[in-house]
């Protein structure tokens, strides 16, 4: 047997699989073949996992994180099914690795890494992948229950692992080339038995079958027994061992996304991915005689968190955090990664693809991960359609921490292959809450500061609508529009003068020198005695800290912090018993809160009151930052006071064409390019314009008056009036077909979209109109059909 396993194993591709099949027609006839999971119909649940062929080797990877949590529980003398079993992953890593906090450094995490294994195998062409783990391992009696059933539950009694159902792991098995094989070799960790051994493949509906509706998966035995042979050390292409005990498996010309190239570099960056932030770290291994030129072939992974901590001055512009506690969903912590528009070195196009590479590889602009695993994804449109900032929308990330959540409200949210959220109503109300939470977070601040930062002029839009529009017709939709546009100016002019006072006193307030730990933590505007927060019983109220702790001391992945809340007594009204102290509760059952990490020196706490507080009721609240030394605490009272009054209604007019507004219009000229490259705007002489929204609403149009397009047709023109009238048709051709196309894509409620490497993208209707422009659009508009506008303008 041991001949047969070195034949499969060596075996780099799927045809070469066949050739040992073929080789040994004795071992591989029928009869020892039997169906997967022990039930021919079995074929649903494998074809129904996993989408996306590099979540389904996540999912091997996560068994192999289980398992070697799984030895280690067993090594330390406990039942993992025991109530003597770490509760968590966290706590199992707590307990069983107390050497974890050393994997921060190189050495360390590299030695630890190489306990779980993926690696290269095969031509680049037709890659296969080996993954190795030094776990608990099986004997070959126990595969039909283990790696060999399906929907079992085997782990679903056990606390700190990911995998549950035994389902997972098959999700592989659908991208393994056209034939399906896996190979599964495996020996118990304690070393006492046999290796045993199996292969996986479709059965594909033959002639003599044609009454069975669907093929299904098979797993070989021989002789009614899994193969198997004694073994000590067997060399299995690992990197720095051999095989002694453990799990191998071997998936054959496995079909990646197209592109995908070294493990080293594309595998491990989309890894990194959907393992946020796993609690082990992992190797990936490539082959020189695959990539000769290639100088890394080995590279350790250990989740983008970490990967962003570390690359944070190069990539990330800002970050932050906030932690939720809701009646809704209980517990869940958002980070926000927010990236430079433009790094040391490289222009905006190059930036904006490097950052996409290393951190969006797989379009997760939005990612929801249970125990640092990627569970579910939003693309960006979430940030464009429901954050609305559109200028964030290829250098904003956001990952939601879902493991505090409560179980049902977790298992509502995701589906069983751990790589979708259901579109149901727990998923629904997720995704307003967390929008409306981020609107008004520190990223409204970000995304605003970024568009206050390109400060250029606008032009005086007014007298060439007036221009144009003063023989249309009165009683046309664009009159309306035009005319509903004018009466915009007042409205702008005041919030330019509000926004200038703004800047004025942010540029007054003096700098903040953080330090690392906290020596300071106390109520913003803090009065003697009691402090007493109103609380309105139906509103929220923000609560704010001042405190002299770096931005990043929440989210860190070293020397971290938080801030803690504990109720220290409830009176209620007289109506509900007066000054009797309530009942002990939890605070999670009287309010809702919302803590944000530290901004520039402030802590921020938002609450508002669930429903079992009323007016009257008062609490005493400990609210304290932790620190190495002692915890820095502060004493609050809230009391909840009647509902405010309603503020007058204002009639809300309904978003349709006549109303989107004026966008400003912006000439730009070469030397300016610079300062809109900073914020993440691409110019150069190919570009046109570049139309900028927030959300659907076109605010602002940049057009190039140094594109090629423009500077080839004013080369033509001798005299200053020729070259002042076709600036004049130029900047006018190009403000009013973005606006009408603009109005009209809107209108007509277009999905936009574009295939890029055979993934299918959203486009922003800026976005579009921009690549119209871009593709020899402005050309014709230069050349053709404006005539008529001209004379117009001209009158």
């Amino acid at each position: 047997m041991r001949i047969l396993f070195d034949s499969l194993f060596s075996a780099p591709t799927e045809e070469a699989v066949d050739a040992v099949i073929q080789s040994h027609p004795d071992l591989f006839k029928n009869e020892n073949w039997f169906p997967l999971g022990g039930d021919e119909n079995m074929f649903g649940v494998v074809r129904n996992q996993q989408s996306n062929p590099i979540a389904a080797i996540v999912e091997k990877v996560t068994n192999s994180i289980d398992a070697i949590l799984i030895k280690r529980c067993y090594e330390a003398g406990i039942e993992p099914k025991s109530p003597e079993a770490p509760k968590s992953m966290e706590e199992a890593i707590r307990i069983f690795f107390t050497e974890n906090k050393q994997w921060d450094l190189q050495t360390f995490r590299r030695k630890q890494a190489e306990e779980i294994q993926v690696v290269a195998d095969g031509p680049p062409r037709n890659t296969s992948v080996i993954i190795y783990d030094n776990g608990e391992g099986q004997h070959p009696e126990d595969f039909e229950s283990t790696f060999l059933s399906l929907l079992r539950g085997n782990k679903i009694n056990i606390h700190f692992v990911q995998g549950k159902y035994n389902m997972g792991g098959s999700g592989a098995l659908v991208f393994c080339g056209k034939k399906r094989y896996q190979l599964i070799g495996s020996k118990r960790f304690d070393n006492k038995g046999k290796f045993g051994f199996t292969l996986v493949r479709q059965h594909k509906i033959e002639a003599y079958d044609e009454k069975k509706r669907f093929s299904y998966f098979e797993y070989l035995m021989i002789n009614g027994k899994i193969p198997s042979f004694d073994s000590l050390e067997m060399p299995l292409k690992l990197y720095g061992r051999n095989f002694k005990t453990g799990t191998v498996v071997k998936l054959y010309s496995y079909q990646f996304p197209s592109g995908y190239a070294g493990f080293a570099q594309d595998l491990n960056q989309s890894l990194n991915e959907f393992l946020f932030e796993p609690v082990l770290p992992i190797l990936t291994v490539d082959k020189k005689e695959r990539y000769p030129n290639n100088k890394v072939l080995e590279l350790d992974l250990f989740g983008l968190k970490r990967r962003l901590e570390e690359d944070k001055n190069v990539y990330v512009d800002n970050f932050f955090s906030e932690e939720y506690e809701d009646q809704l969903f209980g517990k869940a912590k958002v980070t926000c990664y927010v990236f430079k528009p433009k790094l040391e070195g490289r222009d905006v196009k190059k930036s904006k693809e490097i950052i996409h590479d290393r951190f969006f590889r797989n379009n997760m602009s939005v990612m929801f991960s249970v125990n640092g695993q990627v569970h579910g994804s939003y693309t960006s449109e979430f940030i464009t359609r429901t954050l609305k900032f559109n200028l964030l929308k290829d250098y904003l990330l956001v990952h939601v921490d879902c493991t505090g959540m409560k179980q049902d409200f977790r298992e509502e949210l995701f589906m069983s292959d751990r790589e979708r959220l259901k579109h149901g109503d727990e998923a629904n109300l997720l995704r307003g809450y967390i929008g409306k939470k981020l609107r008004k977070s520190h990223l409204d601040e970000i995304n605003k500061r970024r568009k206050e930062s390109i400060g250029l002029e606008s032009e005086d839009t007014s007298e060439l609508i007036k221009s144009f529009a003063k023989n249309l017709p009165k009683d046309s939709e664009l009159f309306k529009l035009l005319q509903n546009t004018l009466k915009l100016e007042e409205r702008k002019g005041k919030k330019k003068t509000e926004e200038k006072k703004s800047r004025k006193e942010k540029a007054d307030e003096k700098p903040f020198n953080p330090k690392r730990f906290p020596s300071l933590f106390k109520l913003s505007k803090k009065k003697d005695g009691i402090n007493v927060i109103t609380l309105p019983v139906n509103g929220e109220k923000t609560i704010k800290f001042d405190t002299d702790v770096s931005n990043d001391y929440f989210d860190r992945v070293e020397e971290h912090g938080e801030l803690q809340l504990a109720l220290l007594q409830v009176k209620y009204s007289k109506k509900r018993g007066g000054d009797k102290p309530g009942p002990d509760t939890e605070i999670s059952n009287l309010l809702n809160i919302v803590k944000s990490s530290p901004t520039d020196g402030i802590i921020k706490l938002t609450v508002n009151p669930t429903k079992e507080l009323q007016v009257g009721d008062e609490l005493e609240m400990k609210v304290s930052l932790t620190s190495p030394d002692e915890p820095i605490e502060e004493i609050i009272w809230i009391k909840i006071v009647e509902p405010g009054a309603p503020k007058e209604p204002t009639p809300k007019e309904e978003e349709s064409f006549e109303n989107i507004g004026l966008p400003e219009l912006k000439r730009v000229t070469e030397k300016e390019w610079s300062t809109l490259e900073s914020q993440g705007i691409s110019m150069n002489h190919d570009t046109v314009m570049y139309p900028m929204g927030e959300g659907d609403k076109l605010e602002t149009i940049y057009i190039n008056m140094d594109s090629h397009v423009f500077l080839t047709h004013r080369s033509k023109l001798k005299s200053e009036d020729q070259i002042t009238t076709a600036q004049k048709k130029y900047l006018s051709s190009v403000y009013f077909h973005t606006l009408f196309l603009y109005m009209i894509t809107k209108r007509r409620n277009y999905n936009l979209s574009i295939t890029k490497d055979g993934k299918s993208e959203d486009v922003t209707i800026d976005e579009y109109i921009r690549d119209v422009f871009d593709s020899y659009y402005s050309d014709f508009l230069l050349n053709f059909g404006m005539e008529q506008l001209m004379g117009v303008l001209e009158e």
